[in-house]
């Protein structure tokens, strides 16, 4: 059977004027053009060749050597390379554009130059297009444990569930919203801490370290955010909790462990509306 957006093997039936016929097998009816342009020189019928298999642009199956940048159900980066009246098309390094429609792109319209995080889908017509949906094709299999560091880019923000994240492009994990200090563009590239691998092999993120080393960071972080600000912060543990994060991108229970910390170290000073170095 071919399979559009797949790399096959497969085998020379025959030979044409301009090009050759591949099948499954010399015994299979279903045959697919390689362009002349295509075949290595010597192929004779038989001989086995490993091809992608996509549409051209009068919508008939057609074999390539060339190597996709992404095939069917893979995510992945892609350049917009211009954009169109009914979608944007982006260079897969084919020679036919990948085109994205208008309506898989969920939030603002992408540009020409911009690269994108995409998957490979068929559409209704059986032709392969990208979509920026990309959650439905994100593999769940990651090699990572509870505890390792990964990097990944927010492809989209709930305000009840957090931030999704595209692991290694490829991984699907969530920054849950209480784990969240600042609010997250989509877009951006995060560096985070995989807090609980769940049963179904998704990922749980965190962009806090563990309890002793966020102290650590958290006192550090508020020592240089003290310096910058003239030595004085208009804050204490009566402080409301979204003024804090605003102004030191922590959780109140973070500010004040850090303070306490600080304190501690005879660092700051305490004050019933501020803090102040020493």
């Amino acid at each position: 059977m071919l399979k559009l957006g797949e790399k096959q093997e497969l085998t020379v039936k025959k030979t044409v004027d301009f090009g050759v016929y591949l099948a499954e097998d010399a015994e299979a009816s279903e045959e697919v053009l390689l362009p002349r342009s295509q075949v290595p020189e010597g192929t004779a019928a038989g001989d086995r060749l490993t091809v992608f298999l996509y549409k051209d642009s009068e919508d008939r199956v057609i074999a390539t050597r060339k190597e996709p940048r992404l095939c069917l159900h893979e995510v992945g980066y892609l350049r917009v390379a211009q954009v169109g009246r009914i979608g944007a098309f982006l260079d897969w390094g084919l020679d036919k554009d990948l085109l994205l429609p208008f309506h898989e792109q969920p939030r603002e319209r992408v540009k020409e130059g911009q690269e994108v995080l995409v998957a490979v889908y068929l559409d209704k017509s059986d032709r392969l297009c990208a979509t920026m949906n990309v959650y439905p094709y994100l593999r769940t299999d990651s090699p990572y444990s509870a505890g390792d560091h990964v990097t990944g880019i927010v492809y989209e923000t709930s305000r009840n569930f957090g931030a999704f994240v595209a692991v290694d492009s490829c991984f699907s994990a969530l920054i849950p919203r209480k784990e969240l200090l600042r609010e997250l563009r989509v877009g951006e590239v995060v560096s985070a801490r995989v807090s609980r691998v769940k049963k179904d092999g998704k990922l749980d993120l965190s962009l806090r370290e563990k309890g002793y080393l966020q102290l650590e960071r958290d006192a550090e972080r508020l020592l240089v955010i003290l310096r910058s600000e003239g030595g004085t912060l208009p804050l204490s543990d009566k402080s409301d909790p979204e003024e804090i994060r605003a102004s030191v991108q922590m959780t109140k229970n973070q500010f004040k462990r850090a303070v306490g910390r600080l304190y501690k170290e005879e660092k700051i000073e305490i004050a019933e509306d501020h803090i102040t170095l020493l």
